[in-house]
């Protein structure tokens, strides 16, 4: 199950990435951070399936236990 997000928050994310890591990214071309950029944003999507999914099973555990 993946955690899906519109296109229009996916840009909004990337924006907010791109802010965050304006340091780090400075010394990269502009093709090589919008890569990277879009690489976080999938990586958070990532991360937040996984815990979502996390909270379903402690969440189906829990109901299991009465």
């Amino acid at each position: 199950m993946k955690y899906k997000i519109t296109l229009k928050q996916r840009k909004e994310l990337e924006t907010k990435m791109a802010k965050v890591f304006k340091e780090n990214l400075k010394g990269l071309s502009a093709e090589l951070q919008k890569i990277l950029l879009d690489d976080l944003v999938t990586a958070f999507q990532n991360v937040t399936a996984f815990q979502n999914r996390i909270n379903v099973l402690i969440r189906a555990q829990e109901k299991r236990s009465y």
